[in-house]
């Protein structure tokens, strides 16, 4: 689309929006989009694209799934929000309750926010103020791993791996934690045991379990989460697992947790909790975590309240997408989908300009050797008619669990098509 072709709304409003992730002055320009259904993205333009990344991984169930637009527009006509402050109301409630249900373990309290960074400093703040309230114990420091990422915010952005560059400029401002490897080979786990061993400080571990996905879709085995596990139990200190992506089906089990067999103490989700209709996150803890804030004492409970916290129309979708898992066979199809990227995806591992292939559940991807112009290739595949965005030097795909086996082989056919390209024009 030219820029003469462009809605009006787009030419003009690029003045005043403010993009993410974008230099303003010298970024491609956004595709104007018009509607959404299903796997598809139909442009102004009237071009449609397949959607290969599900809107940053959210739209598990396609877009605008007629159970969960139903869900909103009751809610709307209902109560769209009222505040949890001093009032409750049923959506957030049954939503808690359902999520305790199938979360893994014993996690059984759930506090909601809107976006996952916020999910993931309440988390912080929880593992902190545990140590406080349990024991008046000053833990304040967090262990995180290379290559992993929880989100923009100033708590989130200090334990994300400061080797990305993502956030480079803000190095100096952020609390100063500890970066550690994923403890996969018998040096890293004991070079993390002696770091336990070795301060009296650390609230917990964070980690992506099984995929650490803006980092460029690495992936571990759950064996290492088990050794997370045993690592933090027999040093006492918490662990918790940030599944904003990889929470409800994308690495194949409801959360990665349950397909290693193992709770963390503290959980994060978001992303897919609403099937991309709405913003909403939760931070879920253990029986004994919150036994901690529990008390008689007013300064022990949580001191956090975003405005939006239980939002009822956010949460009435949210119970909608529930449904969906529960009677719908999205695992299946995430099964499916695994075998259909192996397929696809393993051949491509022989060619020279191809580092790795990684495959689990519903994520596929392929990292070249060599960096590549990653505008220019998000081009190539629009031209193409699918919608992908590539990381880094990491092509991959997340799409949507219902996407049918045909529009899987076009987006499948579009990486390798771009992996073609990139080989012969290095």
């Amino acid at each position: 689309m030219s820029e003469k072709t462009e809605p009006a709304w787009l030419a003009d409003g690029l003045d005043h929006i403010w993009l993410p992730y974008v230099q303003m002055k010298t970024g491609a320009r956004p595709m104007a989009a018009r509607s959404t259904r299903g796997v598809r993205i139909t442009l102004a333009d009237g071009r449609e694209l397949i959607d290969g990344v599900a809107s940053w991984w959210t739209a598990v169930h396609g877009y605008n799934h007629p159970a969960l637009i139903d869900a909103a527009r009751r809610q709307l006509e209902t109560m769209p929000h009222v505040m949890l402050g001093g009032l409750g109301h049923e959506q957030p409630y049954r939503l808690a309750m359902r999520l305790a249900e199938i979360a893994p373990g014993d996690l059984n309290h759930v506090f909601f926010t809107e976006s996952g960074s916020v999910a993931v400093e309440v988390a912080m703040k929880i593992a902190v103020q545990y140590w406080r309230n349990r024991n008046g114990a000053a833990k304040t420091k967090f262990v995180f791993f290379h290559g992993g990422y929880h989100g923009d915010t100033f708590a989130t952005m200090a334990v994300c791996d400061p080797e990305e560059g993502m956030h480079a400029f803000f190095g100096e401002a952020l609390a100063a934690h500890i970066a550690a490897a994923l403890p996969q080979t018998q040096s890293e786990t004991d070079r993390l045991r002696a770091l336990l061993a070795d301060r009296d400080d650390i609230a917990a571990i964070i980690v992506e379990p099984l995929i650490q996905g803006a980092g460029g879709m690495r992936m571990h085995d759950e064996a290492t989460l088990r050794r997370l596990r045993a690592i933090c139990d027999e040093a006492g200190v918490l662990l918790i697992f940030d599944e904003i992506f990889t929470g409800f089906g994308r690495t194949g089990a409801m959360f990665a947790g349950a397909r290693a067999g193992i709770a963390p103490d503290i959980m994060t989700l978001g992303k897919a909790l609403t099937g991309g209709v709405a913003p909403l996150a939760a931070t879920i803890a253990s029986r004994a975590v919150f036994a901690a804030f529990y008390d008689d004492a007013p300064d022990k409970a949580l001191m956090h309240g975003p405005t939006y916290t239980g939002h009822a129309l956010a949460c009435a979708v949210a119970n909608a997408s529930l449904d969906l898992f529960a009677g719908e066979p999205r695992l299946e199809q995430v099964a499916a989908l695994e075998t259909a990227l192996e397929t696809a995806f393993r051949p491509l591992e022989n060619r020279d300009a191809v580092a790795a292939v990684r495959i689990m559940g519903a994520v596929g991807a392929v990292e070249m050797r060599a960096p590549f112009d990653v505008e220019r290739s998000r081009q190539r595949f629009i031209d193409r008619g699918v919608f992908v965005r590539p990381l880094g030097r990491v092509i991959y795909l997340t799409p949507s669990y219902t996407i049918s086996a045909e529009d899987l082989a076009a987006l499948t056919r579009a990486v390798a098509a771009e992996v073609d390209f990139l080989s012969a024009h290095p």
